[in-house]
């Protein structure tokens, strides 16, 4: 059985049950690897309860199901589950004062404009 963080943290099933295959967490972009990443690190340092992040996730899904409920987008099977725990991210940043969701989008536009292989 996997120990740390991840079985701990993360449930298999449910509102904030990540997307897996054959039980491994799936990340489609490296923006999705690093949030994870970031998040899981900085609960690992004490600077959150996983239950104050677990809700801001399940309020930023239940806000991207009422946005594809209210303008569905075609062949979009549901919400993006990483552009939600990247919202959530946001929330709690900005609510701890670790960086406003301002600073943080703008500092994502700055990543995404550099070139491929810039990524460090």
């Amino acid at each position: 059985m996997t120990s740390g963080p991840e079985s701990v943290l993360l449930p298999p099933d449910g509102p904030t049950a990540p997307p897996r295959v054959n039980g491994e967490l799936v990340f489609d972009a490296p923006w999705q690897t690093r949030i994870f990443g970031a998040t899981v690190a900085l609960f690992e340092a004490g600077r959150f309860a996983w239950p104050d992040f677990q809700q801001r996730l399940i309020e930023a899904i239940a806000v991207h199901e009422a946005a594809l409920e209210a303008d569905p987008i075609d062949g979009t099977s549901g919400y993006d589950y990483w552009a939600c725990w990247l919202d959530a991210f946001r929330a709690l940043a900005d609510e701890h004062g670790w960086a406003s969701q301002r600073s943080l989008h703008d500092m994502e536009h700055e990543l995404e404009a550099r070139p491929a292989g810039h990524d460090h």
